[in-house]
């Protein structure tokens, strides 16, 4: 599982650059084609604004694999031994829980329903579902992530 997470790991980092890289190519070129061409490209800030969204859920994914998100740690630090751990266990289980629901069957309905409805963006002329596809794609990592926590905490215990 540790060969897995090293894999997605490092896809999904330069998946991230890319994304990046193509917001950084995107907003370059809207700002030569307006201020030097003076005619502004239509679908630029479509396609800005859709990239950022993925990388934003992405990188929340990635962040989270990495155990770099945003949290509040006093406990956590305060806790030796099997005390840690089963806090480590508790945590990853809710963040499992958060993304399954909310992220993986909430997402899926989000695209479901987007695509069912035929909804197109207005420059790209791109169905929105696959814009939100990367809710339940950024779940399901998420889970993989939470459950490869939740693995090492209980090894942890045994080793205890």
């Amino acid at each position: 599982m540790n060969k897995i997470k090293t894999i997605l790991d490092t896809i999904l980092k330069w998946s991230l650059v890319f994304i990046m890289s193509i917001i950084t190519i995107n907003v370059l070129w809207q700002v030569f084609s307006r201020f030097v061409l003076k005619n502004p490209s239509s679908f630029t800030e479509e396609l800005a604004r859709y990239s950022l969204v993925w990388l934003g859920i992405l990188g929340a994914s990635y962040v989270a694999g990495q155990k770099m998100h945003l949290a509040i740690d006093l406990l956590s630090q305060k806790l030796k031994g099997k005390a840690k751990n089963y806090l480590e266990i508790f945590i990853q289980s809710a963040i499992l829980f958060f993304s399954l629901v909310v992220m993986v069957i909430g997402g899926y309905r989000l695209v479901y329903i987007t695509l069912g409805l035929n909804q197109i963006s207005a420059a790209l002329q791109i169905p929105l579902g696959y814009v939100y596809l990367v809710i339940p794609i950024s779940g399901a990592l998420i889970i993989f992530y939470s459950i490869f926590f939740i693995r090492q905490a209980i090894r942890n215990l045994k080793g205890n």
